[in-house]
């Protein structure tokens, strides 16, 4: 009304209205205490001696984006650095399942990422953790979790909903603990995430969405993709570092006709170098647009479809009056470059360089020091032994799929020399292990792998292994495999790449194995040089570390490691090595 002045005006826009789905030209913004107060075609009743101007010069004026599902812990980086990486890109509003800290801290490091998510410029959600671990009696995690953790957590006040329910089997055999969580969950009138990794679309995906879960990231088809729509759940389409899952899913909108209020944009998993130098949310969002989305479509469904989705359309997810003043501005609405960023009314990132003032956030000790091996790994802890008096063996192999979460269980003839399983290097066949790394037993888990491509000596360790978040190693060289292992064990966590017995990568994540202290821009470096010591080996798969660090996660098929064994995730058992 004019009765006082405004903070902010931003003068002659182009208002994207993702309500209306409209374009409204020659439009101004009235922001007070950092909200949206007026938007319209003149809002000179609002300004004032004192009030600050910005000049849109025809620009669009979009909402911020917002991330519908993701891992903070996948960047490498802390929540901190994380809103630091992808504040210039746009986003402004994320809604974090920090599973992966949980895995290793339990409770104590879900608080901690909540504690710390509260305290910065943007908006970032905490949904609390459901399966710790993933699937019980087929691995053990450095932690658990259950139905009173959860109720508790819903109490905190930065939390949004409960994590991707991952134990698919078990809501749908109605298991008592992943149907409490739910329970949990909506009697505080918070969102249920979902997570069905299975192409199975029979009565097992019927009785998951009756359990409760309202939205899924884990489809890669159209049919997947109306198949949870029609059942009254949100289709989240993803676009990480390696899953490439929008292109497919996307059809059901573009041939199919489906509505796409009810379909969301993601990234689920980014690792610090597509951060810093691809983008985030946009990048997203300008994917879709490439796949023949409108713009205010592809632009809907990573702001307003996500808000309400939780429950959060009064706050977030459009410029309209009442909400929180989080927009971007840009010269092209398909291309999107992000030319200005504002999060609850101030201005925090400018032509792609963070202006805000972000300080870094301090972790405890109990935070750091989590690498527990129990002994020095030599070449003989990653022999596999063959049944006495074999020659040769059949063995079950983790075949990985480029660009997707899934594997392929396959099956190779392996030759055997002194009673020790050979490797079939020039068949693309390499050894995996899972080294346990919680509790210290020394214990290592042996298996094979295929589709990495390595052709030198060399071997690939990593803390980060989810869900339970053991070490994996991956290579064609025992020696390597301990030395790498050994050198995580020193540094208390990270990433590294060895061959021919030297040093070839290194990120260090001091914080629980998983994170790196250092800024975002460092990690990617850091993180770059380990792609490039990978391709050094011969693996030209694209962003292949995000599989490496898959191998472990027990439940999406076909086939996975865990410190129990090897895992068929089809059939949720433990199976052997040899056929």
């Amino acid at each position: 009304m004019g009765r006082t002045f405004a903070d902010t005006v931003i003068k002659g826009g182009k208002w994207v209205n993702v309500y209306s789905g409209e374009i409204v030209a020659d439009t101004d913004i009235a922001i007070a205490e950092g909200r949206f107060a007026y938007i319209g075609p003149n809002a000179d009743h609002a300004t004032g001696p004192d009030t600050k101007i910005i000049d849109a010069a025809g620009r669009y004026m979009v909402p911020g984006l917002c991330d519908a599902h993701m891992h903070v812990e996948s960047g490498m980086v802390t929540v901190t650095e994380f809103a630091r990486a992808v504040i210039p890109h746009g986003t402004t509003s994320m809604f974090i399942d920090p599973h992966e800290i949980a895995n290793v801290l339990g409770l104590p490091g879900v608080k901690l990422m909540h504690d710390e998510a509260m305290g910065l410029p943007i908006n970032i959600w905490v949904q609390m953790p459901s399966c710790v671990p993933s699937a019980p009696g087929l691995e053990h995690a450095g932690a658990e979790l259950g139905v009173e953790d959860v109720a508790a957590a819903m109490q905190w006040p930065n939390i949004c909903g409960l994590g991707e329910m991952m134990n698919f089997p078990g809501v749908a055999a109605g298991d008592a603990r992943m149907l409490g969580e739910i329970a949990a969950t909506q009697m505080a009138g918070k969102t249920v995430g979902g997570h069905y990794a299975s192409p199975d679309l029979g009565p097992a995906f019927h009785a998951y969405v009756a359990g409760g879960p309202a939205d899924d990231h884990e489809g890669t088809r159209k049919e997947d993709a109306i198949a949870r729509v029609r059942q009254g759940m949100r289709a989240m389409l993803r676009l990480g570092s390696a899953w490439y899952d929008v292109a497919t899913q996307v059809k059901a909108i573009t041939e199919d006709g489906l509505d796409s209020r009810n379909f969301i944009l993601c990234t689920d998993d980014s690792h610090s170098g597509t951060l810093v130098n691809d983008g985030h949310m946009n990048r997203v969002v300008r994917h879709a647009i490439a796949q023949g989305l409108k713009p205010i479509t592809a632009i809907q469904m990573a702001t307003l479809n996500t808000a309400q989705h939780f429950g959060m359309e009064r706050e977030l997810g459009s410029i309209a009056p009442g909400r929180r003043a989080d927009m971007i501005l840009t010269s092209d609405l398909a291309a999107l470059p992000v030319e200005l960023v504002m999060a609850r009314g101030e201005v925090l990132a400018e032509n792609g360089a963070l202006q805000a003032d972000i300080a870094p956030y301090p972790y405890p000790d109990f935070a750091r020091g989590t690498v527990h091996m129990g002994k020095q790994l030599s070449a003989d802890d990653f022999d596999v032994e063959a049944p006495a008096g074999s020659s040769k063996v059949r063995a079950r192999v983790i075949g990985v799929v480029e660009n997707q979460a899934p594997t392929k269980a396959l099956e190779a003839e392996l030759t055997v020399s002194n009673g020790i399983v050979d490797m079939d290097v020039a068949g693309d066949v390499c050894q995996i292990a899972l080294v346990e790394r919680h509790r210290g037993t020394g214990k290592v888990v042996n298996g094979f792998v295929s589709g990495f491509g390595y052709k030198a000596d060399c071997a690939m360790a990593s803390t980060v292994a989810h869900d339970s978040h053991h070490m994996i190693v991956v290579g064609t060289n025992k020696e390597d495999m301990a030395l790498a292992a050994n050198r995580l064990g020193e540094v208390g966590g990270g990433v590294t790449v060895f061959s021919g017995g030297k040093e070839l990568a290194m990120v260090e994540l001091p914080i629980a194995g998983l994170m790196s202290d250092e800024r975002s821009e460092v990690v990617a470096a850091k993180a770059q040089k380990m792609v490039d010591a990978m391709e050094q080996c011969g693996c030209t798969l694209n962003n292949a570390y995000m599989q490496h660090s898959l191998l472990a996660l027990v439940v999406i098929p076909e086939i996975r490691i865990s410190d129990v064994g090897i895992i068929d995730v089809t059939k949720f058992e433990k199976v052997d090595l040899f056929v």
